[in-house]
């Protein structure tokens, strides 16, 4: 993959400059490719690859934004911030073309139809574009990041493992980040979820998601989180399900974790530090929380940093 900036709208580039940032494309196996970049620098970088038309792409831009163009430059679909773009064309080869703005993660997951049929053998047609009629249609999608598909790009971008089962653990994760984008159950489908209907409704369950967010060292009690909001328990508790697809306290406890394994990685602050940041009273509670999430303590993985 190239990595070149100043990118032209006429389909010529400027000369390749190697971009500044964390690159890194892993092989889980045959027809199965997982890419990820973090762009750090003030500049558009741009992200490009030969595939096939016998690939299915999924873009993940988790934070910024990116720009897939097509054509050299004919015409482009943006991709902002957790948002996804699904690409398939049998008919002809689609190269991979993103533009990535500063400050911007994305991650690309590269599929063989061959294989992805594979794997949805018996939910084809499930699937929309694997349907007989769409067989040989080009097709594309794009969506929305769930909150669950957030943590495993998080994890994606973030890897900090022993190099030793990187291939592993990045198996383990593409297949789980292509089955959270197919679960159905997580998208708020008003059919089967009444509740979302009222979009007044929706804006209170998100307001949620941020109260518990902006107090996460000393959050509400679900019943004055409930009152505050003005919505009944059963609602948000019901509400909260089907927007975010965890609970609200199941959903605080991985953003508590997401937010102090960053904070360990940044170096500035030590083990009880950032319990107490996260809203635990003592090292221990906090260890035995960081662990049971991570399969870790928190100060073998500041080891592991480094």
């Amino acid at each position: 993959m190239n990595l070149n900036k100043d990118v032209s709208h006429n389909g010529q580039s400027k000369p390749k400059n190697t971009a500044q940032g964390s690159f890194l494309e892993t092989a889980i196996e045959s027809g199965f490719i997982v890419m990820t970049y973090q762009n750090e620098t003030s500049e558009v970088q741009l992200l490009e690859k030969e595939i096939d038309s016998s690939f299915i792409q999924f873009h993940f831009c988790s934070k910024g934004e990116c720009k897939f163009v097509f054509n050299n430059g004919t015409y482009s679909l943006n991709i902002p911030e957790e948002n996804s773009l699904l690409l398939y064309n049998p008919q002809r080869n689609l190269p991979i073309y993103l533009e990535v703005d500063p400050a911007s993660w994305v991650v690309s997951v590269l599929i063989s139809i061959k294989k992805f049929h594979g794997l949805f053998s018996h939910e084809a047609d499930y699937i929309t574009f694997l349907s007989e009629g769409n067989q040989d249609k080009k097709y594309y999608k794009d969506g929305h990041i769930s909150p669950s598909m957030a943590i495993v790009l998080n994890q994606l971008v973030n890897y900090n493992l022993n190099s030793t089962i990187k291939s592993l653990y990045f198996k383990g994760k593409a297949y789980e980040l292509l089955s959270l984008y197919f679960n159905r159950g997580e998208e708020a489908n008003i059919e089967q979820c009444p509740f979302l209907v009222d979009d007044s409704n929706v804006i209170k369950i998100k307001q949620a998601k941020d109260i518990m967010i902006h107090r996460i060292s000393e959050p509400p009690t679900l019943i004055e989180l409930a009152a505050e909001i003005d919505l009944s328990l059963k609602k948000l508790k019901e509400g909260f399900k089907q927007i975010y697809g965890t609970t609200v306290y199941g959903f605080l406890f991985d953003y508590k974790m997401e937010v102090s394994r960053k904070l360990l990685e940044s170096g500035a602050h030590n083990v009880n530090e950032v319990g107490l940041k996260v809203g635990y009273s003592t090292a221990s509670h906090f260890i035995s929380a960081f662990k049971k999430q991570y399969g870790t303590t928190p100060k073998k993985y500041i080891q592991s940093l480094n």
